[in-house]
This record gives structure tokens, C-alpha cells and sequence, in this order.
């Protein structure tokens, strides 16, 4: 449920939908979208607005361990409760933590 009250501030599905600053919308570098991740690495999910995906919200924010690659796509590993799961997701949404 979404409230629209000032006062309220669990508006949780707005604040997932939010839109980017203006300086930052429009193009992507290509530093950002050819980036290096190793193996190993610890990364972030971070929805990135500008790449049309269809991004699954769940998994927005969420922190994981990057075991692979897929062709240009990494495979990253996060635990959900008790379970490992792995999703594919493109480096572009990727954030070294």
C-alpha cells in the first residue's frame, strides 16, 4: 500500500521507483558499462535506469559475491534467508562495495 501523506515516510515503493538526478540521466559511460569485476569480488545491486532491463525489484539493494562469468554478464551469488541463490546480471548494475 502506498501512502501520500508528507508525514509518512514508508513510502517504500516509491522511494525504489525514484527517478535519477538530472545530471546523471541519459547516457551511460563506458567505463561504467565495460567495467572489470573479478571474481570474488563483493558487489551491490543497483538498478541502473538509463539500460532498459527487465530488473526484477526484489533484488534491488541487496549485497553479493560475484563466482563467474556468462559471456559479458556476471554471476552473482546472494543469500536469500537461509538460501544461496544466483541471478546473471550485467556489470552495469554491478557496485564494488
Amino acid at each position: 500500500m502506498i501512502i501520500d501523506s508528507e508525514n509518512d515516510s514508508c513510502c517504500y515503493f516509491k522511494k525504489m521507483g525514484k527517478k535519477k538526478p538530472v545530471r546523471q540521466r541519459g547516457k551511460i559511460r563506458l567505463s561504467e558499462y565495460f567495467k572489470n569485476l573479478s571474481d570474488g569480488d563483493r558487489v551491490a545491486i543497483v538498478a541502473e535506469k538509463g539500460v532498459r532491463a527487465a530488473f526484477p525489484s526484489r533484488i534491488q539493494g541487496l549485497v553479493g559475491k560475484v563466482t563467474g562469468t556468462r559471456g559479458n554478464f556476471k554471476i552473482v551469488e546472494i543469500k536469500d534467508k537461509d538460501k544461496m541463490k544466483t541471478f546473471i546480471i550485467h556489470p552495469v548494475h554491478l557496485k564494488k562495495v
